[in-house]
This record gives C-alpha cells, sequence and structure tokens, in this order.
C-alpha cells in the first residue's frame, strides 16, 4: 500500500479481499523492511533462547506487571485441553516510562520492557524491527479498508496510539511420534488486528482450511511475512472476512525459530461491526467491545491452564 498509484492502490485492495474472504492468510512480499533487519533479529532471537534457563529467567515475564519478558516453555496453553506449549517466548511492546500517564494508570500492557543485560545488540535490534513492523502494519490496515470499499483512513482511530506487540518464540524439536495433545502453539485463532509473521525456513506453521476440513501447510517462502487476520476484523465484518484457526507442529528435528507481530490497535477504540458487510436483514454477530476488554478476556482464556 506505498505505492502513489491510486490504481496500484485499489488493485492491492482488491487481491486482500480475495485473501481475506477465503483462508484469512496471505503473504506479505515487497514490504520495505531490510534484509538486514530481518536477519539481525533473528541473530538477536537465536542468542537469547540459547542461554542457560537461570540467565533467561533474570528478564522473566513475571517480573513485569505489563507482561513484558521471557515466558518459560509449556508457559501458556491456546488449544482448549491440549497440553501446554511446546514453545518458549519473549515479550516485547512499545517502550513506556514509569511516568507516562497510561503506565501510571496501569492500563493493560502498557509500560517498559525488559531487556538482556548480556546481549548489547538484542535492544537496538528488536527496538528498530519494532519500529518498522508498526509502519508496515498500519500500511497493510489501510489496505484492508480498501479491501472493504471503505476509505483508505477508516481504520486510522484504530491505528492510533496501538498495542502492538513483538513476540520472540523457540520451537525445540518434537518427537515424530508425538501425541496428538503435544503441539508447539495449539490451534487458535489471534486475538487482535493483524499478525505479521516472520518464520524461519524450517516450517511448521498450518493453517485449518475450512473448504476442506484439513490442515494446510504455510510452507516459508523467503522474503516474505505471513500475514493472518485476528478476531477483532472478524468481529468488524461480521464473519465476512476470516479470523483462521492455525497451530505448530515442529516435527523437522531442528529447532524453529519466529517472530509474530500482533498489531492489535488502540486499547480504548470501540470495534463494532462495519454496516457495510451486513446484508439486507441481517444482525451483528457480536455486541461492540474495546480492543482493551477484548484482549484482557484472551489473556485470561489462554493463560488460565498454563
Amino acid at each position: 500500500m506505498s505505492a502513489s498509484d491510486p490504481a496500484a492502490r485499489k488493485a492491492v485492495g482488491q487481491a486482500l479481499r480475495e485473501a481475506c474472504l477465503d483462508k484469512g492468510f496471505f503473504y506479505c512480499a515487497g514490504h520495505g523492511i531490510p534484509q538486514g533487519l530481518i536477519d539481525a533479529a533473528f541473530e538477536e532471537t537465536r542468542a537469547f533462547f540459547s542461554q542457560r534457563a537461570e540467565v533467561k529467567e533474570r528478564v522473566s515475564k513475571s517480573l513485569s506487571f505489563c507482561n513484558r519478558g521471557y515466558e518459560p516453555l509449556g508457559g501458556q496453553t491456546l488449544q482448549a485441553g491440549a497440553k501446554p506449549d511446546m514453545k518458549e517466548g519473549y515479550y516485547i511492546g512499545l517502550e513506556l516510562p514509569e511516568d507516562d500517564p497510561r503506565v501510571q494508570a496501569r492500563k493493560f500492557n502498557h509500560g517498559p520492557n525488559q531487556w538482556p543485560q548480556d546481549l548489547p545488540g538484542f535492544r537496538p535490534v528488536m527496538r528498530a524491527y519494532h519500529a518498522a513492523m508498526l509502519d508496515l502494519a498500519e500500511r497493510l490496515m489501510r489496505g484492508l479498508a480498501l479491501s472493504l470499499d471503505l476509505k483508505e483512513d477508516h481504520f486510522a482511530g484504530f491505528s492510533r496510539d496501538p498495542l502492538a506487540i513483538l513476540r520472540l518464540l523457540h520451537y525445540p524439536p518434537q518427537p515424530a511420534q508425538s501425541a496428538l495433545d503435544e503441539l508447539g502453539a495449539g490451534a487458535h485463532t489471534d486475538f487482535g488486528g493483524l499478525t505479521l509473521l516472520l518464520q524461519d525456513e524450517v516450517g511448521g506453521l498450518q493453517v485449518f482450511d475450512n473448504a476442506t476440513q484439513s490442515w494446510i501447510e504455510a510452507t516459508p517462502i523467503p522474503g516474505t511475512f505471513v500475514v493472518s487476520l485476528g478476531d477483532m476484523i472478524a468481529r468488524w465484518t461480521n464473519d465476512r472476512y476470516r479470523s483462521t484457526l492455525h497451530r505448530v507442529i515442529n516435527r523437522s528435528g531442528r529447532e524453529r525459530y519466529s517472530i509474530p507481530f500482533f498489531f492489535t490497535g488502540n486499547p480504548d477504540h470501540k470495534v463494532s461491526c462495519i454496516p457495510t458487510c451486513l446484508s439486507p436483514g441481517e444482525t451483528p454477530r457480536y455486541p461492540p467491545i474495546t480492543v482493551e476488554e477484548h484482549l484482557q478476556a484472551m489473556y485470561r482464556k489462554t493463560y488460565a491452564a498454563a
């Protein structure tokens, strides 16, 4: 959505519409994120997770009031009834000082990050990558508006001062014959607006295809991000656009790393059905809800069994 030609922008919007009506997942190429920054983000991610457990625990998420820092293996259960996810992670968000009014009010997920002290490149790389992904997500939201035949700035309020979480993930290899309820990441839909996923070459991401009622591989394509729609988009469009189930199973025999960026939106923004997404006589399936209210409910659900 960076082209100056309105016709080109409209064409991208149409392509997005087709993808969103189908799987709710698509590959994003030509995004403008420097390959050097992508490589550096992966390098720092691998360096962090290669440390001893006691070192990683120094920046444990349990020490943060705003859900930032390290999350150990099995810390989350995304699929109800399954075993805890076989992954470890690290949460990074917009850096806010303690004296910021939003932090002082203890708004959900607002506050300072935790940073490892023995990896000097980690903080500058992750802050640069977070900023780059924030810009890309805002551009994609403009494209999403065009795909719905709305004004390009329709989601500007949602995109202003957004919650946007960068999550570093490490999936150890799973046994080839692991149980059906042993998953790297259990089947789930994403909580917010858009997820921009950077995955390594190992693979393991699977998307549920409603047409065939089967799981299909989201094979890594170099130079692209996998973009998925979150529950907020489904609510806005009365499920016209899909928030599709996906999961991770790492049976490659190798370590798997991925870096999802969750663009959740302005926490005070109220999400209610877009009228033009309703057919004649159709009523909204979901009541209006703020981004913050929805996100808090999702966190309670996925961490309750962890």
